[in-house]
């Protein structure tokens, strides 16, 4: 690993202190909007356009591999990530695979505030593929540093992380930086021409949806001697709220972000139950591993929404609406409309994950306009706010959720002494 890439907490800004300067600091960024956009835009379509990936892990691999194939003109020029391990093994992977994927030394950082020194070279546009806790932070900094965003989902953890987005998004848009979300489906053939369709009528009114992510389990990594509870609950991520939002809003967001689609709205209340009945080893955190939440609608629509991560059980990947004239089954097998219009998709489903990054090289090079960050927010607040009702037993209202004080940030960003969260327990956890 080059000197350059040590591990540092320096001028790393807790999201605390982001919040209380963020006013101040979009305020002086609107002043330099019109320079940021024209320093980093590629209107008419440039020779290269320089992507710097931030969060090496296998999706944010697979993510710069995927806008590689998604334009020529793509060179991934930056790395960054809080280990340097796993930046030395996406940059061994990506340069073995793409000749436009060879990152000098002095371009590789690492640490808490790698991200920052990213963010302050000269890339064009970002991959935002971390942990979920630190999107918010990332999505802000990038914008504010007049760079188009590639960001995964889900966007935030908590609702102060939603906040934050959506404000990040507002001022993207007034500097036209384009933003596209891993909301893959969005960009998905067959799902648009069924979406098509539902928005057009052919179930008739739509007036209640079905969304399902049951499966097994997935990865885990068992805590080390070497690790500080830092280091292991960052590579742990997924079985921490604080960091992962809890798997239904890690994943579960996908079905939910089709339902929200389906309903061209988001809820106005939930009501949920969930649990930790078999994953139960501490080395899982202190997540649940299934959750069911009923959503409610506007107009009097409703959804109800199952997510599991067990190992022996049916699984189900799949989202079913409901309109007063038909039904519409969406998943990534078939896709079909029964009832009154039948129709089943039988066209072309290019790759939506190459896709997603081919509509937003459009958006920056002179193409329609794409910025998903308030939906994407919206998508996020609904799978938080059922996580937020199956945690404490309550109904929560959509302006609950938007309006809460809840920030499952730490103290501080560095490596050390972070006890474990205690489970949740409906009736017991308040909501905040």
């Amino acid at each position: 690993m080059p000197d350059n890439t040590k591990n540092t907490q320096s001028g790393f800004m807790t999201r605390r202190d982001f919040v209380k300067t963020s006013a101040v600091t979009a305020a002086g960024s609107l002043a330099v909007a019109h320079l940021a956009a024209a320093q980093h835009a590629h209107a008419g379509g440039s020779e290269v356009i320089r992507i710097g990936l931030i969060g090496c892990g296998g999706r944010g691999t697979g993510a710069a591999v995927n806008a590689m194939q998604a334009d020529e003109r793509v060179r991934i020029v930056a790395l960054a990530d809080v280990f340097g391990d796993r930046l030395d093994g996406s940059r061994s992977h990506l340069a073995e695979n793409f000749d436009r994927a060879k990152v000098e030394d002095d371009r590789c950082y690492v640490g808490f505030d790698a991200y920052q020194q990213l963010i302050d070279s000269d890339v064009d546009g970002v991959i935002l593929a971390t942990p979920p806790h630190f999107r918010p932070i990332h999505f802000a900094a990038a914008v504010q540093g007049g760079h188009h965003v590639f960001m995964e989902k889900p966007v935030a953890v908590d609702p102060v992380g939603i906040r934050m987005v959506i404000q990040a998004g507002e001022l993207a848009r007034q500097k036209k930086l384009s933003v596209v979300t891993g909301t893959q489906r969005r960009h998905e053939a067959r799902y648009l021409e069924a979406m098509k369709r539902i928005l057009d009528g052919d179930i008739g009114r739509v007036v209640a949806g079905r969304c399902y992510w049951n499966q097994g389990g997935l990865w885990m990594n068992e805590p080390r001697e070497e690790w500080s509870d830092m280091e292991w609950q960052l590579r742990n991520w997924l079985y921490f709220t604080w960091l992962s939002g809890d798997h239904i809003v890690e994943q579960h967001v996908h079905n939910l972000d089709v339902i929200n689609w389906a309903m061209g709205a988001h809820p106005v209340k939930a009501m949920g139950m969930g649990g930790r009945q078999v994953r139960t080893d501490p080395n899982y955190g202190h997540i649940f591993d299934h959750f069911a939440i009923e959503y409610e609608y506007p107009d009097g629509a409703f959804a109800l929404s199952t997510c599991r991560q067990i190992d022996g059980c049916a699984n189900r990947v799949t989202e079913v609406i409901h309109g007063s004239d038909g039904l519409c089954t969406t998943s990534w097998g078939a896709t079909v409309i029964e009832g009154a219009k039948p129709w089943r998709f039988e066209g072309d489903n290019p790759n939506p994950y190459v896709v997603e990054h081919r509509n937003l090289i459009a958006s920056i090079t002179g193409g329609p306009y794409l910025n998903e960050a308030k939906r994407i927010a919206e998508s996020t607040l609904t799978a938080i706010m059922g996580r937020m009702s199956a945690y404490t037993g309550q109904e929560v209202t959509w302006e609950q959720a938007m309006n809460s004080t809840l920030d499952l940030s730490p103290e501080k960003y560095e490596f050390g002494d972070m006890p474990m969260p205690p489970v949740a327990v409906p009736g017991k956890t308040p909501l905040v």
